[in-house]
């Protein structure tokens, strides 16, 4: 995998804001961040430090274009509307924009939809991705992480989505067998 030099967070809907703030604040200080926080996670998000907050309605930002040099995009949580818009191609705002640059130039994007139970057009939208290219990954726990609370839980949700990126980590407990 790639040396990650440059991180797009894309934050789509309210729930799950939490998981999104912590995977920002454990990402390594050497990736450069942007971040796009959709209108309906506005209100729960806070500007934190080293990060670069654009506006979902600038469709002319710097990360909605394949020429803009970044290596991952991670949409952390993932509406079903976000999923929907993404695999069919509607780029109507900058996060939809840029997950369908990242598509289109064949980079890492990866998607954590935050629904349950998925709906068969979810599975659809999310089989449909996967078969381009993109990583799938909800927050699912493995039991074998001994996870005693939800902080423990939170870390081995970022530490797979970290692996997935490539990304070096020691945030949960891994399978010894």
């Amino acid at each position: 995998m790639k040396n990650i030099k440059r991180i797009v967070v894309g934050i789509s809907g309210a729930s799950g804001v939490r998981l999104a703030k912590k995977f920002i604040e454990y990402l390594p200080s050497s990736i450069e961040k942007f971040v796009i926080v959709s209108d309906g996670a506005k209100e729960v998000f806070k500007r934190e430090e080293q990060i670069t907050l654009l506006d979902d309605q600038d469709l002319g930002a710097v990360c909605s274009s394949g020429s803009f040099k970044c290596e991952a995009m991670a949409i952390i949580p993932c509406s079903m509307n976000s999923l929907a818009k993404i695999s069919y191609g509607i780029a109507d705002n900058l996060l939809t924009r840029t997950a369908a640059v990242m598509i289109k130039e064949k980079r890492v994007l990866l998607i954590a939809p935050r629904e349950m139970p998925f709906s068969q057009i979810a599975l659809e939208n999310m089989l449909k991705l996967s078969k381009l290219g993109v990583i799938i990954a909800p927050p699912i726990s493995g039991y074998y992480a001994k996870i005693e609370s939800l902080n423990d839980l939170e870390n081995f949700f970022i530490g797979k989505w970290f692996d997935l990126l490539g990304i070096e980590n020691n945030l949960y407990k891994r399978w010894e067998g």
